[in-house]
């Protein structure tokens, strides 16, 4: 069975692609900014809020972040 962990955040990304800025992301899911700020950069969300940013950057879940595993 293969084990994945977040390597890193694409939130980044995911913003810039739908040309959106962590304020207006702010507003339209209500998770305060200093919360937002942790998810760029080490902190791993959990799953209430990856579904509401990832409905609001209109996509998936794991889009949310690079992805590693223990395959090998």
């Amino acid at each position: 069975m293969t084990n994945y962990k977040a390597k890193r955040s694409n939130l980044k990304e995911l913003l810039a692609k739908n040309a959106m800025t962590l304020d207006s992301l702010e507003r339209n899911t209500n998770i305060p900014r200093g919360q937002l700020d942790d998810y760029m950069s080490k902190k791993v969300m959990n799953l209430n809020t990856a579904m509401t940013i990832s409905k609001e950057l209109n996509c998936q879940i794991e889009d949310l972040y690079v992805w590693a595993s223990d395959e090998k």
